[in-house]
């Protein structure tokens, strides 16, 4: 999948859609679609409801439809899918490339695949047919199986000979990869140093062969700080015999990064399959209900706890009024360290070596930051109510809440970790539901003992 990012000329063009097809100037709208990259043009289609999308879809040239609807989100794409006829879609897409086809062909019907299958030659399907087989979120399933492959028992001549005769050059080009007689990758080929060395050097002479590969099961995420750490244009993928079978270019990494970033967003907000804005009404409010469900069950935890207080807030009313704070600092001050294990679960930079030192730390600023609030906090209740005890309650609560926050947020992703749940869907409920006991507890509870004895 080939997306893109808005930048501001995109907004223009998105913008200048929008005015046409609202004025119905359906030939501007034809002129402005098909003069952008197809990733922009699916950007425009994601921003408009069912029937627009299916106008606007019938303006997109044939030649542009397939580079479209690859770079649409899958919801998205689905929905096109479904209100295209076989001849459409095989169309659509017979030119793409193997990873794009791959990346597809899953989501087609079955006569549209199969069509699609019997019009590649032999060597293409068996190319399409081992990407298949790999999972999709894997380099295997990442990588074009159309790859550079060159023997170190030739010269640069013969190299630069093969590349002219070549009637298609994988793009991005990237390094070229060196093999041997059974096809065991044994380096990268710069193809700076190919295209600048005498044509005599024999390419064993400027094989990278410290340059590592991919192996074929790593997954896509791994992939991804692979292309980080090393500055990979892209990288070749081999099977568990060494083979070189494929490579992985820096864009499809892009979407990869793109998508996991997507995925942690929607999943906070319960949201992971509704990638599509326009989605039917109902599907859309079953699958927020289930998210809503689940927060009303730790809310009525919450409610319960208050619950124990019930004659406390009754005889001072004005707990009632600063309960709320107490809460919503330990939430947010938890939030914080919640988001930074779950951003260092995901780049690697998280383990078990290292939880106990992290644990330490976010204590130590929930202790500093604590001590800072609650002497700023105390100081204005109580020259609100003029009443140092209260005062004293709220500072004591918020140090207890701050610090239970941080702990929470440390705690709370390691544990989802090891029950196999992912703590970006899971994890912002777990530690509200926590900083709002514990928080409501410490001051209803510290409220009681101070005040009431």
């Amino acid at each position: 999948m080939a997306e893109t990012q808005p930048n501001e000329t995109t907004e223009k063009e998105i913008h200048a859609l929008h005015m046409a097809l609202d004025e119905d100037h359906l030939g501007a709208v034809s002129r402005i679609i098909n003069g952008i990259p197809g990733a922009e043009a699916a950007m425009f289609l994601e921003s408009l409801p069912g029937d627009k999308r299916f106008q606007v879809w019938e303006l997109i040239d044939e030649s542009c439809r397939g580079e479209v609807l690859v770079s649409l989100h899958d919801e998205v794409r689905d929905s096109l899918i479904e209100h295209l006829n076989t001849d459409e879609l095989v169309e659509a897409t017979r030119d793409l490339d193997l990873d794009d086809m791959a990346d597809i062909i899953v989501d087609l019907p079955e006569e549209v695949s199969n069509e699609l299958m019997l019009s590649m030659d032999k060597t293409s399907r068996d190319m399409l047919q081992q990407v298949l087989s790999y999972p999709e979120d894997s380099a295997g399933g990442l990588m074009n199986p159309d790859v550079l492959r060159v023997r170190t028992d030739v010269n640069v001549d013969v190299v630069l000979r093969y590349l002219r005769f070549r009637e298609n050059i994988p793009k991005p080009i990237g390094d070229l990869f060196a093999v041997g007689r059974k096809g065991h990758y044994k380096g990268r080929v710069p193809l700076e140093t190919l295209l600048t060395c005498d044509p005599k050097t024999p390419i064993r002479d400027i094989v990278d062969e410290d340059a590592p590969a991919i192996l074929d099961t790593t997954h896509a995420s791994e992939v991804a700080q692979d292309f980080e750490h090393n500055d990979w244009i892209s990288a070749p993928v081999v099977n568990e015999k060494n083979q070189l079978i494929g490579r992985i270019t820096i864009d499809d990494v892009v979407d990869v990064i793109r998508e996991e970033a997507e995925r942690s967003v929607m999943r906070m907000g319960g949201m992971d399959e509704e990638s599509d804005m326009f989605a039917p009404i109902f599907s859309s409010s079953k699958r927020r209900a289930v998210w809503l469900g689940v927060n009303l069950l730790t809310v009525l935890l919450a409610a319960f706890a208050i619950g124990f207080f019930e004659d406390t807030i009754k005889k001072i009313a004005a707990l009632a009024v600063l309960m709320p704070i107490v809460a919503s600092m330990g939430g947010i001050a938890g939030s914080q360290t919640l988001t930074l294990m779950i951003r260092g679960m995901a780049t690697g930079q998280v383990g078990s070596g290292n939880i106990k030192n992290l644990l330490n730390r976010e204590v130590m600023i929930g202790v500093i930051n604590s001590l800072v609030w609650a002497i700023i906090l105390s100081i204005i209740i109580v020259a609100w109510y003029k009443d140092i005890e209260m005062g004293i309650v709220i500072a004591l609560a918020l140090v207890i809440n701050l610090i239970a926050g941080a702990l929470a947020g440390v705690m709370v992703p390691v544990l989802l970790r090891r029950l196999s749940i992912d703590p970006a869907i899971a994890g912002g409920v777990v530690l509200t539901t926590v900083t709002d006991i514990v928080g409501y507890v410490s001051f209803l509870g510290l409220g009681t003992w101070i005040l009431l004895n």
